[in-house]
């Protein structure tokens, strides 16, 4: 008996891994069999005297699914014609914002010949598509999705590589926007100018001519509007529908209407008609529809940005132990399990378990708390948070698109792809309005064309065109986009970051904001804020002693005092065989007047290690615990000699912003992870 995991593709519910597993378990020499849909595979442990590998693909391809015969990467593509040779390609699917355009995409690939599987994520903007190499290619399918309307990026490669790619097509993107914008804005306020001459004095007769007008129209409806014409390949060719097709027959029907009224007025003009032109109409239309365009793809090259940036966070590479020797290997090589090692001041690259050392690490980066914290074995670690003092030695438990820090990237990716209910409203809307609004036109002109005045056709016509002119939804196109748009982008000038787009569409009801205290209602620092001398003594030697100690750790706390040093100009004495106390403070020998005197400066438990009774001063330094500070204390020659008080001081403007919300009568809550005792009150 061997067994083997085969990769198995055609799957599309749970329903299909059941049918499998019970076609497998009735094969002769099939022991067990177990398929797993989320990675669309088998494990299957069978008796290869009695069937082969190509048997129980030849079984699996008769009750309508693939089993690619091979195991990992260097699967074999078997030319046989029982078993299919299939490829598997994940695509970045630029424009893909919804779950209409999903739909539009996923509906498309379909119908292309060859492909098996198809899996759209529209949050993420990717489809992993699995073909039959022998009836298509990767090439076809990126012709498929591009006649689609869209812009498909093939994803290989380590992330920031990705993101790259996708910032240059975007950047192209933005360009050609802008120059299409900057173009169709000039000829429409011509164009504008000519159709309603009457009211500007100041215009040229020959730019009223119906001529003109066409020649100046034609670049606006066909380059300048080039892109929404995909809408109208979606609706013949996959019989589907978006708001692309909303305008492009809308604006294509009054330009028509406008080309055959300068062509050929003479047909117009029967009956009494005074033909009008509505060239004007088409290109305002399209003009201000890409204007709502141009702003989406600004501000979603922002969001790649600010994406980018979180996977910049990660290393490259990690230490691992093989072998009992450190092997530096790249990130993607990591496996569950791995010792890595990480020495201070290195970033951590998965997240896992501490099983040797201790120390602090910053985490700043994902909990947003300036403070490191402190870490020993059995504690987790979270990777791109960066190791401070000690080495540690780390189990790796997530890696991958798993971490911490990839969860992020990737929620806020889905945040970022997302749309407001009513956005996804009109997409919907858009899939019945189309062939509605035709429905409609077309029986305007039956109605007209029985029941009119003569000239029946001709006004039967003129009543046509005008439905699908009216029904050309701009503002349905542009109005919420724009408004999230400008909305979002104000809001991010303010340093508000908005989670979604629906979020933004309840903003409205909200009664109640929840605020992070560090970083938020803090400054995201800590600064001294309290110096007691104990004993009869001066606060500025409290002070001298502490920042002398602190001069050569790197540790928040003691850059808050060595600032308060250098602010207030205190001379630091000579620090000799400096020691930190893991978990408790720091050590050292203080040269005072030509004699070394052993200091130390930390918390009550390593008062207590020393030997020294912290009592008589235990009122003073519980009041400044009970105010949320971090309370250090400094000792010297066998006595107490103060104590400093460390916060993260609240921010001058915090106070107004938390009272202007209370006039409007939103209720303020603090979020924080202070005890009980440091809670502060909003």
């Amino acid at each position: 008996m061997i067994k083997k995991t085969f990769k198995i593709t055609g799957m599309h519910c749970a329903s299909c891994v059941k049918t499998i597993e019970n076609a497998l378990l009735k094969t002769a020499g099939v022991r067990s069999a177990s398929v797993n849909f989320a990675t669309e595979s088998a494990l299957i442990e069978f008796d290869e005297n009695t069937v082969s590998e190509r048997g129980i693909a030849k079984m699996v391809k008769d009750i309508g699914y693939t089993l690619e015969i091979g195991e990992g990467e260097e699967r074999e593509k078997k030319s046989d014609e029982n078993v299919a040779a299939t490829e598997t390609v994940s695509i970045k699917i630029l424009g893909m914002d919804s779950p209409h355009c999903a739909m539009v995409v996923e509906g498309a690939l379909k119908k292309a010949a060859g492909v098996r599987n198809i899996d759209v994520d529209f949050a993420n903007k990717r489809a992993k598509v699995v073909f039959d190499a022998k009836k298509t290619s990767k090439k076809e399918i990126f012709k498929v999705i591009s006649d689609a309307g869209y812009k498909p990026i093939e994803e290989e490669g380590v992330a920031e590589e990705m993101m790259d790619k996708e910032k240059s097509e975007r950047e192209k993107q933005v360009k050609t926007l802008k120059r299409k914008l900057i173009v169709g804005a000039i000829l429409s306020i011509f164009i504008f100018l000519g159709s309603f001459s009457r009211w500007f004095p100041f215009v040229p007769d020959f730019l009223a001519n119906h001529w003109v007008l066409f020649a100046l129209a034609t670049p606006v409806q066909f380059w300048v509007g080039r892109q929404f014409y995909a809408g109208i390949k979606i609706l013949f060719k996959y019989r589907s529908a978006d708001m692309n097709t909303l305008v492009s027959v809308g604006t294509l029907s009054a330009y028509l209407y406008s080309a055959g009224v300068t062509v050929v007025p003479g047909f117009f003009a029967q009956g009494g008609i005074v033909p009008q032109v509505y060239f004007d109409t088409s290109a305002i239309i399209i003009v201000l529809i890409l204007l709502g365009k141009y702003f989406e793809a600004l501000m979603k090259g922002r969001a790649g940005e600010a994406i980018k940036k979180l996977a910049g966070l990660q290393p490259k590479t990690a230490k691992v132990l093989r072998d009992g020797k450190e092997v530096e290997i790249p990130i993607d090589e990591v496996a569950v399990g791995d010792l890595i090692v990480v020495r201070p001041g290195e970033k951590i690259p998965v997240d896992g378990e501490i099983i040797e050392g201790e120390s602090e690490i910053d985490e700043s980066m994902v909990t947003g708390e300036s403070m490191p914290a402190r870490k020993k074995a059995g504690d987790s670690v979270i990777g791109s948070t960066v190791n401070k003092f000690g080495a540690l030695t780390f189990r790796a438990v997530k890696v991958g698109k798993n971490t911490v820090l990839s969860q992020i990237i990737k929620m806020v990716e889905e945040a970022q792809g997302s749309k407001a209910p009513i956005q996804r409203l009109a997409d919907v809307v858009a899939s019945y309005f189309v062939p509605a609004v035709f429905a409609i036109a077309f029986l305007t002109f039956v109605v007209w064309y029985i029941f009119g005045p003569v000239p029946a056709f001709t006004f039967a016509l003129i009543n046509f065109v005008a439905v699908l002119i009216i029904a050309c939804p701009c503002a349905l196109g542009l109005a919420t986009p724009m408004a999230i748009m400008v909305s979002s982008g104000s809001a991010a000038g303010r340093g508000i970051l908005i989670k979604d787009a629906a979020s933004l569409e309840i903003a409205n009801k909200i009664n109640a904001v929840v605020l992070d205290k560090t970083g938020t209602l803090t400054q995201g620092k800590p600064e001294l804020t309290d110096v007691a001398a104990f004993g009869g003594g001066e606060k500025p030697d409290v002070l001298r002693f502490a920042a002398s100690l602190e001069q050569r750790s790197e540790h928040p706390l003691a850059r808050a005092i060595l600032e308060e040093a250098e602010k207030e100009k205190i001379e630091l004495y000579k620090l000799e065989d400096f020691k930190a106390i893991s978990g408790k403070g720091l050590r050292g020998f203080l040269e005072i007047g030509g004699e070394k005197s052993e200091a130390y400066l930390g918390n009550r438990a390593l008062m207590e290690d020393i030997g020294l009774d912290i009592s008589p001063y235990a009122e003073e330094i519980k009041k400044l615990e009970s105010e949320g500070k971090t309370v250090m204390i400094i000792a010297a020659n066998g006595k107490i000699k103060g104590a400093l008080a460390v916060a993260d001081v609240i921010k001058k403007e915090a106070n107004d912003a938390v009272e202007e919300l209370k006039k409007e009568g939103i209720e303020v809550w603090m979020l924080t992870g202070d005890n009980k005792i440091g809670r502060a009150h909003v």
